[in-house]
């Protein structure tokens, strides 16, 4: 099982993000900060802002900001608007996915991981992030 770059680049800058939320980060400060490639990250951010995650400001003071509280940002949020799904076979959805045979019950099975990924990244907030690494 795999997790895409994305989602983790993702994930690990809305956390950057939520930690010090009473200031705009730039995204070469975050990818510094992360050791994440900064050409990666920008496309990164680009989605995130088109799902509403994130706000951004241009000129010296800009930067990103969360749009929207940590504690109402779940970490499904963050995989989907990079993502689009929270599991894949061979980049396909696992919707339409059936098995001839022996391995018909294989779907089955692929569907059920998925279920329990789902109920993970929903469950957890992006504030939940920040509150572990402040509490260590």
């Amino acid at each position: 099982m795999q997790i895409s770059a994305k989602a983790d680049y993702a994930v690990r800058a809305l956390a950057e993000l939520a930690a010090d939320p009473g200031r705009p980060l730039t995204c070469e400060a975050i990818a510094t900060s992360q050791d994440i490639p900064f050409r990666f990250l920008k496309a990164v951010f680009r989605d995130l802002r088109q799902a509403g995650l994130v706000r951004s400001q241009r000129g010296c003071e800009g930067g990103y900001w969360l749009a929207r509280d940590p504690a109402e940002t779940t970490l499904a949020d963050i995989v989907l608007a990079v993502d689009g799904a929270f599991l894949t076979l061979r980049g396909e959805r696992l919707d339409d996915l059936g098995y001839r045979g022996p391995a018909a019950g294989l779907p089955g099975v692929w569907r059920g991981m998925e279920a329990h990924v789902r109920q993970v990244l929903t469950s957890t907030a992006l504030s939940d992030l920040v509150r572990e690494r402040l509490a260590a």
